[in-house]
């Protein structure tokens, strides 16, 4: 277990002016849930005035959430969209190694320039220019390639004995899928993982030791697509997001850092998320084993549970907004320039907007109204290639093994953003 994991205080014996969620520490010890039942209960929307990561105003229930998302004039998506962005902080628009050394290491996954932090009209300009790649056309005709990986993935683990189910399934099959959206020389597909842990944790918290050598790895990054880039854009148009951007006349001419930013997003986007509900799908049938058994007898119920199961996971486990003027929201008052957090994490809980929030109940009905994708202009644009490869990998799953047991405390992610698992030991059991 990483040494970051410590005891966590009771969030009931603290005062509630000083409740901070956002501390990496209590989802890697995965400690967080009372400390958001506190504050749905007594403080739904919650100012935190001193953290890590500056002051900032937290909104734990659902509609409240709600509101937020579908409303960008009044929440803008322009200062960043991590609790670990500093609203304001300017970012370099020259040489993209300028760019990245502007960024404070706690800043994680902002500073870069990315469609989903900015706000309409250019947000809208350069989301539609890759939103082909995810339409229904495009996805039937990848269910067949996620159906032949999955089944070749599984047809080569052991059985019988302990592997690690993050990497051996949850990420190779990501990172496949990943690679086959972006055209990406598949033999270098990990590259595309490495990045993407890369770009959503800060140094010195297991992934790079150093903000030098996290600064170096994203410029790597960023060269290796731009080599890409170079063919696509000599080429003629095709379906895959290299050529998209290249070809897009909205992102035809970004400079450097935005090129990089919408990269990083595209990535994080196709790879963290999916590959967290894989991990924490299993995990979850594991701990509700009536829920299992009930799979086991009626696996129809598939495309329902893995609903429930990005519900039940949130693989990001916030989004951040910052206010364009004062705004009053659930009665709380909330100045012009600050930092307010959607913790989906905590809105998917809220027994307030869905009945048994704190249970995972496979059957459950109106399954799909979660909070996991957000909601808006900024809604989650690959949910429905997500939803699909969960699906196909859970049906290939049922036709070989009875259960998929964990046999170890999975090993979480040190993150308040990336809601997930490093490593999570199982064993595979045959019918």
């Amino acid at each position: 277990m990483n040494d970051r994991i410590m005891d966590v205080p009771d969030p009931y014996a603290l005062e509630l002016d000083t409740l901070n969620v956002a501390q990496p520490q209590l989802f890697q010890a995965d400690a967080h849930w009372r400390y958001f039942e506190r504050l749905r209960n007594e403080a739904p929307v919650h100012y935190c005035p001193e953290s890590d990561f500056g002051p900032y105003w937290s909104v734990t229930r659902y509609q409240d959430i709600f509101t937020v998302d579908t409303d960008p004039q009044r929440f803008s998506s322009a200062k960043g969209i991590t609790v670990g962005g500093a609203a304001g902080t300017p970012v370099a628009k020259t040489h993209p190694a300028a760019a990245l050394e502007a960024q404070k290491p706690e800043q994680q996954f902002d500073g870069f320039g990315m469609f989903i932090a900015m706000d309409p009209p250019k947000h809208d300009l350069q989301r539609s220019t890759v939103t082909g790649v995810v339409a229904p056309p495009n996805l039937a005709l990848m269910a067949g390639t996620i159906r032949e990986r999955a089944a070749s993935i599984l047809d080569g683990l052991p059985v019988g004995e302990s592997f690690d189910w993050v990497d051996r399934v949850s990420v190779e099959l990501t990172t496949q899928m990943l690679a086959t959206l972006f055209d990406f020389p598949f033999e270098d597909r990990r590259k595309l993982t490495r990045w993407s842990d890369v770009a959503t944790n800060p140094p010195g918290t297991g992934v790079t030791e150093s903000g030098e050598q996290r600064r170096a790895e994203l410029i790597e990054c960023l060269e290796y697509f731009t080599a890409l880039w170079n063919e696509r854009v000599k080429a003629k148009p095709k379906g895959d997001l290299i050529s998209m951007l290249a070809h897009g006349e909205a992102t035809k001419n970004m400079v450097p850092f935005e090129f990089l930013g919408n990269l990083l997003l595209l990535i994080v986007g196709g790879n963290d998320t999916t590959r967290n509900s894989i991990s924490g799908g299993v995990l979850a049938l594991n701990e509700n084993p009536a829920e299992y058994a009930k799979l086991r007898k009626t696996p129809d119920l598939i495309p329902n549970m893995v609903s429930e199961i990005i519900r039940w996971q949130t693989p990001l486990a916030h989004m951040r907004r910052t206010t364009t003027r004062t705004v009053t929201l659930n009665g709380v008052d909330i100045p012009e320039g600050e930092k307010v957090v959607m913790w989906y994490v905590s809105g998917n809980r809220d027994e307030s907007a869905i009945p048994r929030a704190s249970e995972f109940l496979i059957d459950r009905e109106k399954a799909r109204q979660h909070l996991s994708f957000g909601f808006g202009i900024h809604r989650c644009m690959g949910n429905r290639l997500a939803e699909m490869q969960l699906r196909i990998l859970w049906e290939e799953i049922q036709k070989r093994f009875r259960f998929v047991e964990v046999i170890a405390p999975p090993q979480r992610t040190y993150s308040t953003f990336v809601k997930g698992y490093t490593q999570m030991q199982v064993q595979l059991h045959p019918y």
